[in-house]
Formats: structure tokens, sequence, C-alpha cells
């Protein structure tokens, strides 16, 4: 008597849980709504201190440190009060540099990157102002510093000392391959630091050409800084891309580190890396430096108010008198494109962070791109593809479809048990199990297809969410921005619709008041879908279409199995 029980007990156990999950939903929806669009408090005006910056001193490189070793850090010292850092001097030239992706700014101090504007990425989809990283405006500044250091008492192309420049004004030509030079003596040493950028690529070489005119051996160790004020912001459920991660982070040689500036873990961090780079991610946005392979490279980390500065600092090289010594190191500052990451390194994909569905991401990504590559439209890619994981998943749809459709055409004879035995309880549960057992019936049976489905679903949110491919991706009619909500809700509309239609196509519960609430369920779950990106409502949509159509075939074939058996 008691398994009867049991088991109607755990149905009606998975529907209080069902409804318990979306009750949480609704309030988080409600305090989220009244957190971003809450009247603002009076402002209280009061004299902020100083916040505590970096200074602007490099440090110094022990003489006594051998040859290929790795250096201290390259990044300047914490000192409270000091004033605004790094950035160049008001004086210092600066060279204008122009490419088909880039109209950028390189200071003649340092050769410092300390504007870079993207002309392909707008701001806001149809306005002229651009998206731009590198800037030196002290509410924001972002500098992406980098130079050559060494032993104290001798004089170094560090990030503060003064390049010369041939020209003011560099713009790319046909050859697709803008070099531009700027030149470091002092000492018998002659430097030349060379930005070197190629049609199409946010991928920038850096080189260096040192010639040693003096008489004695030349010892350095090249190093490279992002530095920027990065004042923290709340993330807000109606802007899904404000909850991405922005701050220091790096490749350790085997994993992907976020160095939160929030963490006390991470406000003095070192580490030594070889093979890794350093970056600064923000949503679909990144300034990213690749040290040389099989070099080892101090990774360090330091914070002072809202500002941080992550530094790698290389190991010691040496040039003999008269001759003459290349290297260099790459940059990376623009879009996270997955094809530009991948061909400058192949670990910067982490940068694409899709947590910890990344195994799930990563191949639908893949997918994703390959029909883009055919279809020429981002949109259409997603209706593919959404199509391909039905037909993926379908087994398990299947199964879950024929047991819903079993118990839809069970229902009058279900609900003749519960007018019969409605002063029995346990009975009307033996007299339902008995029924199930003779049909081949598992009303649980439907709930697992769903939840292994369910992953696959996440992933694809953050696939469409953090994929900069598809940043302002038009599809068609109003849907001119995949990564943004529906502009008119219609598409919401159409998702609350097919909620409907699949609730009339499976088998009610049977409480009365539980069924009016699963009616009712469509409607919330379009209002939460209401504010998210567009393109994973698309997929919703054509997911619940094509499962109306699965379902609906499969209940026409069971009601006419169950009707001959009559």
């Amino acid at each position: 008597m008691a398994r009867p029980r049991l088991f109607t007990d755990m149905t009606n156990q998975l529907r209080y849980f069902v409804w318990l999950g979306l009750a949480l939903l609704l309030w988080f929806n409600y305090t989220t709504w009244t957190t971003d669009f809450a009247a603002a408090p009076t402002a209280v005006h009061t004299q902020a201190p100083a916040p505590a910056t970096l200074a602007e001193n490099v440090p110094q490189t022990a003489a006594s440190r051998p040859a290929g070793s790795a250096p201290p850090s390259a990044a300047p010292a914490v000192v409270p009060g000091a004033k605004l850092p790094v950035g160049p001097a008001p004086e210092a030239a600066t060279v204008q540099v122009h490419t088909d992706v880039y109209d950028l700014k390189i200071s003649t101090q340092g050769g410092t990157l300390e504007h870079v504007q993207l002309l392909k990425y707008a701001k806001v989809k149809g306005k002229s102002e651009r998206v731009v990283l590198e800037n030196p405006n002290p509410a924001s500044e972002y500098l992406l510093q980098t130079g050559l250091t060494g032993p104290a008492g001798t004089a170094y192309p560090t990030q503060t000392a003064v390049f010369t420049a041939p020209q003011l004004d560099y713009r790319m030509g046909p050859s697709g391959v803008l070099r531009v030079p700027l030149t470091w003596s002092a000492d018998g040493i002659t430097v030349t630091k060379t930005f070197i950028f190629r049609k199409g690529s946010y991928r920038i070489r850096l080189q260096y050409a040192i010639h040693n005119g003096s008489a004695l051996p030349w010892t350095f160790a090249q190093y490279a800084q992002l530095f920027r004020n990065d004042p923290r912001t709340s993330g807000s459920y109606f802007d899904p891309g404000s909850k991405a991660y922005h701050g220091p982070a790096i490749w350790n040689g085997h994993e992907y580190v976020k160095l939160d500036p929030a963490s006390s873990d991470y406000q003095h961090y070192t580490r030594t890396v070889t093979d890794g780079w350093i970056a600064v991610p923000q949503h679909d946005f990144v300034s990213a430096v690749v040290p040389p392979k099989g070099a080892a490279y101090r990774f360090s980390s330091q914070v002072s108010g809202t500002g941080y500065l992550l530094a790698a600092s290389g190991p010691d090289h040496s040039v003999a008198p008269g001759a003459v010594l290349t290297l260099g190191q790459t940059l990376f500052v623009g879009p996270t494109l997955h094809a530009q990451l991948d061909r400058t390194d192949p670990t910067l994909t982490y940068l694409d962070d899709y947590g910890k569905l990344t195994l799930l991401a990563r191949p639908l990504f893949w997918m994703l791109s390959e029909v883009h590559k055919l279809t020429g439209n981002w949109g259409v890619a997603i209706i593919v593809v959404t199509i391909l994981l039905k037909l993926l998943f379908y087994p398990l749809s299947e199964t879950s479809g024929r047991s819903m459709a079993k118990m839809k055409a069970l229902g009058p004879r279900i609900k003749n048990l519960q007018e019969t035995y409605k002063d029995d309880k346990e009975q009307l549960g033996r007299a339902m199990m008995e029924l199930y057992k003779r049909e081949k019936v598992n009303p649980v049976s439907g709930c697992l297809p769903m939840l292994l489905q369910f992953p696959v679903f996440i992933a694809f949110y953050w696939v469409l969410l953090y994929s900069v491919e598809l940043r302002q991706a038009p599809f068609m009619f109003w849907i001119q921005d995949l990564s943004a909500r529906d502009p008119y809700f219609i598409l919401p509309a159409i998702m609350a619709l097919t909620g409907v239609l699949q609730y009339k196509l499976n088998p009610a519960p049977p409480d009365p008041v539980q069924a009016k609430m699963f009616m009712f369920m469509p409607l919330v779950m379009a209002g939460l879908f209401a504010f998210f990106p567009s393109g994973l409502v698309l997929y919703y949509v054509v997911n619940s279409l094509l499962s109306i159509l699965q379902q609906w075939n499969i209940n026409r074939r069971i009601a006419r199995a169950v009707g001959a058996r009559k």
C-alpha cells in the first residue's frame, strides 16, 4: 500500500519544486527591477579623499641577476597618495595611427598606447560613437605600457623615456602592413621600438631592435603592463552583459585565472609563468600582452583604490658591444573574435568566458560559426543549429513525448478514477499505479530528457551572450541586434503563445489549481525572457515550435494506438 502513496507523493513534490523555483525567479525579477529602476537617492556632497594610485618609478633589475632569470616585476610600486600615475606627460608628442580597424594614439613618452578606438564597433548600434579601449581620461584611465629596464644607474627606454618619431601621422596603405617606428638613444645604445599593424587584424606586433654602440655589454629585460582605473559597477538583470567579468586576468601556463581586484588574494599577486599571457578583459573586448614562447616571465598585479596594474616582466638579455639584437612580443587590443584570438595564441580563446559549461559552449559556437559561413546571417545560423540540436536530442524527446502523449490519452480514464475514489486517496493511488503499470506509463519519465537538455540550453545562452561575433548582429525585420532584447517584445509574445500550445498538447495536472498555474506559466516565462538577448529567445521559440510539431505527431499516433486497443 505504501508504494502507490510514495509514487503520488513523488510526482506532487516534483510539481512543488517546479513552482518553488518559479517563485524564486519571480522574486529575483522583482527585486532586480526595484534595484535597477528605483529613484536615485539624494546626493550628499562630500569631499572624497584622493585615491591611492600607482607611482611612476620603474623597478630596477639587480645587476647580479644571471642572464635568463626572471627579474622582479616591472610594475611600479603602490604609493598611497601619489599623483595620478603612469600617464604620458602633457608635452609629449602623440603619433596618430589610422588603419582599417583602428584609430589610435601612441605617446612618444614610452611608446604608450593611450587611445585605441575600434572603428568597426559602435558603442551603441546606429550611433556614430565608437568603442574606445585605452584612453587617458583620469576617471577611466586605461593604458598599455611597454619598455626595457635593467640595472640601476643606467638609462633605459622605460614608459617614462622620450622617443623620437619620423612622423606624427601614419595611415595604412595598399600593402596592408603599417610599421610605426620610435627611436631612443643614450650612452651609445640605440633602441628602435616598432609597432607593426596588419589589415583587418587586432594583433599588434611589438618589435625592439637594440644596437649597442658602446664599449660594454648592455643588459636589459623587456616588460609590458596594463594600467586601468576601473571603478566597480553593479550588474543588471536587464543588461546581462553588464555582469560579465572585467578586470585583470592571466593564463598561467595551464589555466585561465581572473585576478579579481576585490579579492585580497590577488591585490599583490606574483607568479613566474612560461607560455602565458596577461589581459584586461571586459564584455566583448580585451587588451592582452603575449610574451615570447619559452621565456619565463614574472606576472604581477597590484591594486590601489579603484586602479590596478597588471605587469609581465621578462628575463635578462645582453647585447655585446657593436652587436644588434632583435626581439619583441605580441599585443592584442580589440574585440574577442574567436578566430583572431586563436591565430594570436590558441589559449587566448579562453577569454570567451563560457564558464563551467565551456565544454558544451565551444562546440555550440563552432556549429554556429560553420553554419554562419554558409548562411551569412547569425539569426539563420541559430535556427539551423536549433534544428540540428533537436535532431540530436530526438531520441530523448521521443521518449519524453511518448510518455506525455500516453498520459494525455489516459486523461479521461484518470479523471474517472478520480471521481470514483475522490474520498479515498490511497485507493486512488493504487488504482492509478495499476493503470500506469498496465499501460506501461511512467509519469516521471518525461522529466529526465528535459533535465538532460537543460545544460545545453544554458550553454547556448552563454554563447549568445559572450560571443562578440553576435554583438549587434542583425537577423531580419525588426530584430537588428541578436545580442539585445527584442525592442517590440514580439518574440517573447510568440514564446508565450508556443508555451500555451505546448500546455494544451501535454496532459493537464490532476489538480485543477495546478492546472491553472501551469497554464499561466508560459506568460511568466515570456516575461522573464523579455529582457534576454533576442537570439536566445529566437532559439527558444524555434525549439518550442519543433517540440509542438513533434508532440502533435506523437499524440496523434498514441491516440490512434490507444483507441485501437479499446
